[in-house]
């Protein structure tokens, strides 16, 4: 592809090759940020996984609520939802790649993770964001020590994905000293024991939402009983319901009519955080299940030694692996477009917004791929468990229930899939931040040739899958725009294939870009090398299948004739067999998991 000399734009890695020496890999973690992971961790094992898997399998956010509730003091006094607050606010200050360490490690705290997270995340960052001096002074100390238990108030139940629908009104009182706030919210995580809600309301007649803080202290607010949920049972959900709640007029959040790109923007910070949560959740996963499958014998032998296992196995290993080398990479990219826009004069709020917007596709990418890693390996952790999987007493049925959470909150994987595209569609035509046009003119003589520049060393004919995964996603977009035009939008089954296509290509080439910086280094393991190589080309292979079943839907969703014939060839060529043995592979794979008796990567 036409490389663009520009740097840290977000959805670039579709016309660009990155450099190694760009690219932050999880091994370089300091000894600092893992202290971080390991006191999360700590407070995870002892404080939760301590009361036994039944007893937290049976928790729940109304009969338990006074235990919950102590837990959730006793973070407090830990310091833990510090981590995104500002030292001069009473937090650690953390940067944001720590912050999605800090939310791995937190993934062990099961349902209870759900209460911190909103507490660190949608509760919180709103006033960490977009706050005045004054609110951040007055809330976020009590909010960093616990003291305020905090939540975020956007859905209602006539306006989930189409949020900027929401009928909740703030009507300003005639003296202009507060708004009155009517209305109701669903879905209200820490909502039962929450004492401010970021409230999400129309003021008088606005096409558009405001954001709103609203102490429970103001009154007016009526709290609904605990929804019974499939799974994160132990985690608060309300509704809330607002008659004439009194909020002064200085608890404005932000600008006026601004809250839909506000909540659109903490919604990135979540959506990436999910994938981070998917993948301390996958380690756990692998974990127990090779724990179990090394001690349980069957035909006198572990039942780890079966092929039938060791897919499993080696397959969970991948996925945790492919998700870690690409949220920490897209983290880091945060973090240095955070420092690069205070470089250029932008105000540290300002700088935090911005930077998380820039990369708003790939945090949709990565929802999507981490809920459902995540997802998959909560189920195969039953299924080597057997009917032990199926009982509270091992605690993977419980993983199972609180996974399948991911793929609904902060946006359906659906809707994920689609914003991408529409982030894509606009960065590309619209704004042109993205250089589409420069990067189509490389692909009918180079790409469609198989010919690629990069093509040499080590991982060359991986890189070059990735070139060519990115090639058919544009010639694809293109031929379906030019074909469909403003209406391929409404084709919603064309889009998410278009969104899976992008999506593979930027977690291998993720996996790629750290296997590469590993071997570039000459203090690597070369054992643990070894197997992240296989990791990484069992990914790729995958990746083609995945991108082949796609192309075909889409190319058959919408062309007929030579047309079809044409594309179907072009993309043939592009994506070519890719010789591996994938049985050997997750074998070689599995067996370094079934050695060290966990995930060991």
């Amino acid at each position: 592809m036409a490389a663009i000399k520009s740097k840290l734009i977000g959805g670039n890695f579709l016309f660009s090759e990155t450099d190694i020496k760009d690219v932050f890999i999880p091994e370089e973690f300091t000894e600092e940020q893992k202290m971080i992971w390991q006191t999360v961790y700590d407070f995870c094992m002892q404080e939760i996984h301590g009361m036994g898997f039944e007893k937290i399998a049976l928790m729940d956010a109304e009969k338990d609520k006074d235990k919950v509730y102590e837990i959730f003091k006793k973070a407090g006094e830990l310091g833990l939802y510090g981590i995104s607050i500002p030292e001069e606010f009473g937090g650690m200050g953390a940067d944001f790649n720590t912050g999605l360490l800090y939310t791995e490690a937190l993934s062990l705290g099961l349902s209870f993770a759900t209460t911190v997270g909103a507490q660190v995340s949608i509760g919180s960052l709103p006033i960490v964001f977009y706050g005045t001096q004054a609110q951040k002074e007055k809330y976020l100390p009590k909010i960093a020590t616990g003291e305020y238990g905090c939540s975020y108030a956007l859905t209602e139940p006539s306006s989930g994905s189409d949020a900027n629908s929401a009928k909740t009104k703030a009507t300003l009182s005639a003296d202009g000293t507060h708004y009155l706030l009517n209305g109701q919210k669903m879905w209200i995580t820490n909502g039962g024991f929450a004492d401010i809600f970021i409230v999400f309301a129309k003021i008088e007649d606005d096409e558009r939402l405001s954001a709103f803080i609203v102490e429970k202290s103001f009154g007016g607010i009526e709290i609904g009983k605990e929804e019974k949920k499939m799974g994160i049972k132990s985690s608060s959900t309300v509704q809330l319901f607002f008659n004439n709640v009194p909020i002064p007029k200085e608890n404005l959040l932000g600008e006026r009519g601004k809250g839909f790109n506000m909540a659109l923007n903490i919604l990135n910070n979540g959506r990436i955080k999910i994938c981070a949560g998917g993948v301390g959740g996958m380690k756990f996963g692998i974990t127990k299940s090779v724990e179990y499958a090394n001690q349980r014998i069957q035909f006198d032998q572990p039942i780890a030694q079966f092929g039938a296992m060791k897919y499993k196995l080696g397959q969970m290993a991948m996925l945790a692996f492919i998700n870690e080398s690409a949220v920490y990479r897209v983290g880091a990219d945060v973090d240095k477009k955070y420092k690069e826009f205070l470089a250029n004069g932008a105000t540290e709020n300002d700088a935090k917004i911005n930077s998380m917007r820039e990369y708003a596709i790939e945090c949709a990418i990565l929802k999507v791929q981490g809920s459902e890693a995540i997802c998959w390996t909560a189920d195969e952790a039953i299924q080597i468990h057997g009917g032990m999987g199926y009982s509270m007493e091992t605690g993977v049925e419980m993983a199972y229930r609180d996974a399948r959470i991911t793929k609904i909150y902060e946006g359906t994987n659906e809707i994920n899939r689609m914003l991408a595209l529409a982030e894509f569609y606009k960065r590309a035509f619209q704004t042109k931040e993205l250089k589409i046009n420069d990067a189509a003119k490389s692909i009918p003589l180079g790409i469609a040739q198989n010919f690629n520049p990069f093509n040499n060393g080590f991982l060359a004919d991986e890189t070059e899958i990735v070139s060519n995964l990115k090639s058919v996603f544009m010639i694809i977009t293109g031929a379906a725009g030019r074909k469909l035009k403003t209406k391929l939008v409404d084709e919603q089954e064309i889009v998410m294939n278009l969104a899976d296509i992008m999506s593979v290509a930027f977690m291998a080439e993720s996996a790629i870009l750290r296997v590469k910086k590993l071997n570039a280094d000459k203090n690597t393991d070369k054992d643990q090398l070894k197997i992240k190589i296989k990791m990484t080309q069992l990914y790729v292979y995958e990746a083609l299948e995945i991108a082949r079943k796609a192309a075909d839907n889409a190319i058959d969703s919408y062309a007929s004739g030579v047309e079809k014939f044409t594309m179907k060839r072009v993309v043939g060529s592009l994506l070519k067999n890719y010789d591996i043995n994938p049985k050997n592979t997750r074998r070689a794979i599995a067996d370094a998991v079934i050695e060290a008796n966990k995930y060991p990567f």
